[in-house]
């Protein structure tokens, strides 16, 4: 019998669309620190997949022109219906890195009530990443720290 999913893949795997994935798999590994794990490409060379990881974590990318359907959001004229939630080791260290790699910051980095310390950035097709480092614990049912609970 077959693993499902096959053993080296996670349970949840998002797949985003792209009309230049050989761009956006650059700009991923330089600007964001993912390492590139596929680079499909048809009989005339051009990429029409790819797959990033870090750590335990899997993204695909896909053509657009492959599916009618598909369509990335710098066609959808920069609207989205999603962000990806990304923890990192280091959120200031990966910060400055998405900054030098030609990141567009949406967000500025700052640390939030829920525990969080957040950026968010813009890839050039106009995907959103949201990039966290947890750095407090909070009360679930307050959202309040421990030692703030009366």
């Amino acid at each position: 019998m077959v693993a499902n999913p096959p053993t080296d893949m996670p349970r949840l795997t998002p797949h985003l669309f792209y009309d230049d994935v050989d761009a956006a798999l650059d700009f991923l590994i330089n600007a964001f620190g993912f390492d590139l794990r596929l680079r499909m490409t048809n009989k005339e060379g051009r990429v029409v997949h790819g797959e990033v990881e870090m750590n335990e974590s899997l993204i695909m990318l896909g053509l657009t022109p492959e599916n009618a359907d598909w369509e990335s959001p710098r066609t959808l004229g920069g609207k989205i219906s999603q962000r990806l939630y990304i923890f990192v080791d280091d959120v200031d260290a990966h910060y400055d890195r998405a900054r030098k790699g030609g990141a567009k910051i949406f967000r500025e980095i700052a640390d939030e009530f829920w525990g969080d310390r957040v950026y968010e950035a813009v890839d050039p097709e106009g995907h959103r990443w949201k990039f966290a480092q947890h750095i407090f614990d909070v009360d679930n049912k307050t959202l309040k720290r421990p030692e703030d609970i009366v």
